[in-house]
């Protein structure tokens, strides 16, 4: 049989000035595979013109070890375009896209090969830890999501590109590639999941993904952060195409408020400045994409978008910012709590 046969999984791996992470990130994919085990695993690296000396320690590693295909951009294209070139050249019955500031923990690749060769899933969900700059590791909020085998629960893990082996052919079946711009695993994360026929779970920690590096897109403070409204609009579009079941609306549109809350909510992404315009975004894509007979999240903030009370917002903010030193809360959190949706609309943004 040949290799390109007996492929069963590409690693595509977008590299962008990450200089100081690009070697363990690309050992640890390798470690601990016996040569029988190797044969079935490529490495894809795509430089994506990065300004930094990422592209001679990829060719100088591909030089090595012989195992490393490397790809190198002309231009900058940002992270989903660098994935779709890496995929356009992957050979593997699957893919799994791992981001070159992170890296998998010992054992994980021979994990995920006997788990595929053994369910031959459309697409496989992987457990992760997140690790903080000092090295502390902290289990993700939503893994425990990995419990729960029913896709009612599974959509509620964190949806990212890297925590998902995907089948290569579903993806073309689907027509489904990364888009441009910021947040581009949005459109990508949740559809594949919905579309695949045949799930499996790997309640396992394969993945560490790195928190707060300089230069990473959750720690930039940009205007391109308002990029994520425009790729909600085309998840939820290619939602609604396939006519999805009530409950599945409810439960992405819960998803999208509560992610665009957390971007909204952190300063080291939406300026203070720039706050009041995104709630104004946010408040209109509730809006737009509210589901007939929706009955979501009564929690205070959603209240408060759907009221469009940016002020109110903005109050309450401040305010548990002050109760984090001070436990009892205030006056004016317990003003807020106590108002009713009406009286929120009262302070509604123009």
């Amino acid at each position: 049989m040949s290799t390109m046969n007996s492929l069963l999984l590409s690693v595509i791996v977008p590299v962008y000035a990450v200089e100081g992470y690009l070697y363990q990130c690309l050992e640890s994919i390798r470690a601990g595979l016996t040569a029988e085990e190797s044969a079935l695993v490529e490495v894809i690296a795509v430089n994506d013109a990065s300004p930094d000396s990422c592209g001679e320690m990829l060719d100088g590693y591909a030089a090595r070890h012989g195992d490393l295909r490397v790809l190198h951009l002309s231009s900058n294209v940002g992270l989903g375009l660098a994935r779709n070139a890496g995929l356009a050249e992957a050979r593997g019955k699957y893919v799994w896209f791992v981001d070159s500031d992170d890296w998998l923990p010992a054992g994980s690749v021979r994990a995920v090969l006997d788990r595929l060769r053994t369910e031959s899933p459309d697409v496989m969900l992987i457990d992760h830890l997140r690790v903080h700059e000092n090295g502390r590791l902290e289990p993700d909020a939503s893994s425990g999501a990995l419990k729960d085998f029913r896709l009612q629960s599974l959509i509620k893990l964190q949806h990212t590109a890297w925590n998902r082996i995907v089948r290569r052919g579903l993806l073309e079946e689907l027509d489904l590639r990364f888009l441009p711009g910021w947040y581009e695993d949005v459109p990508f994360s949740n559809p594949v999941l919905i579309a695949a026929q045949r799930v499996s779970v790997l309640d396992r920690v394969c993945y560490h993904y790195r928190l707060g590096r300089l230069g990473a897109i959750t720690a930039t403070r940009s205007e391109r952060h308002f990029e994520v409204f425009g790729q909600y609009d085309r998840m939820l579009e290619w939602v609604a195409a396939r006519d999805p079941e009530p409950w599945l609306r409810h439960a992405l549109f819960t998803l999208m408020v509560n992610h665009l809350l957390v971007v909204m909510g952190n300063d080291g992404r939406v300026h203070p400045r720039q706050r009041r315009a995104f709630f104004k975004r946010l408040a209109a894509h509730y809006r737009r994409y509210t589901p007939a007979g929706y009955a979501g999240p009564s929690g205070l903030k959603h209240r408060l978008v759907e009221a469009r009370s940016y002020t109110l917002y903005a109050a309450l903010r401040q305010a548990y910012r002050v109760t984090k030193r001070n436990p009892e809360p205030s006056p004016v959190v317990r003003r807020i709590l106590a108002s009713s949706p009406q009286q929120a609309q009262a302070a509604t943004i123009r």
